[in-house]
């Protein structure tokens, strides 16, 4: 059964290998180069404040970005693995269910930024 909304399988491989190759090139980034990939975002002047102020707390800090990392590396291998799978219903549900997610974090990140824009003015 097809949709006009399915979309073209080689697509849905592209596109899904494109942000594979993206989050498994962030995830390693993160995972092993913390210190030279935190200098591209915020500069490096801020990153080292953002290291934390005794060794206890760099350490606690380099383990929470490996595990993001980690995190977006198996992101990237499921859309990898994900890319090659030839069902157009599972496409179509996938594609939902990403764009689904996607929102819900977009507004948990907004409320989060929200609440502390708020504490801030306090």
């Amino acid at each position: 059964m097809t949709t006009a909304t399915s979309m073209n399988p080689s697509l849905f491989r592209v596109i899904c290998i494109l942000h594979s190759v993206i989050a498994l090139t962030s995830g390693t980034l993160m995972m092993f180069y913390t210190e030279k990939a935190s200098i591209f975002g915020p500069g490096s002047e801020i990153a080292s404040k953002l290291k934390g102020s005794t060794p206890h707390d760099e350490l606690l800090i380099q383990i929470s970005q490996s595990f993001s990392g980690l995190l977006l590396f198996a992101i990237g291998f499921v859309l990898f693995m994900v890319s090659f799978v030839k069902d157009r219903e599972f496409h179509s549900f996938f594609a939902g269910g990403s764009v689904i997610l996607s929102l819900r974090v977009n507004g948990f990140v907004e409320g989060f930024v929200r609440v502390e824009n708020r504490r801030s003015c306090l």
